[in-house]
């Protein structure tokens, strides 16, 4: 397989103008710090967010990356785990983490460094069309 623009960029840019109105983009700086700690954090951290800090714009925020991600990974031959899950069904969870932890580790190089990409390329976005507070200039 030869390798082929996937348009990480775009995806970024489109991301962002998608949820710019709901006041979330502030998430992408923790979602590209949040990337040393690997796969299987950034894909629970909507879960957090939806159950914890009920907070369902940051929870779709990242959820929609993390999707983003798994469809860019399948165009290049890799599939990332992304079973739906039930936050009231532990077994649901552990079932999916259990597929994100036994993921390949070479693929998992790869993704990893692609939402990485994903997430600097969020925060540039981010820094370009983040509204500004208080009506004000930013």
């Amino acid at each position: 397989m030869t390798w082929q623009m996937y348009e990480i960029d775009k995806t970024a840019h489109d991301l962002v103008l998608a949820f710019r109105d709901r006041d979330v983009l502030g998430e992408s700086h923790k979602m590209r710090a949040t990337t040393a700690y690997g796969l299987e954090r950034f894909w629970g951290e909507h879960l957090r967010l939806t159950q914890r800090e009920n907070d369902k714009d940051k929870a779709d925020f990242w959820k929609a990356t993390w999707d983003e991600l798994c469809k860019m990974m399948k165009q290049a031959g890799v599939k990332i785990p992304n079973e739906k899950v039930n936050l009231n069904d532990t077994s649901s969870i552990k079932a999916m983490s259990e597929k994100l932890w036994a993921f390949d580790v070479e693929q998992r190089k790869v993704a990893l460094a692609i939402l990485i990409e994903l997430c600097d390329s969020l925060v540039w976005w981010t820094q370009r069309y983040k509204k500004p507070k208080n009506g004000g200039k930013s």
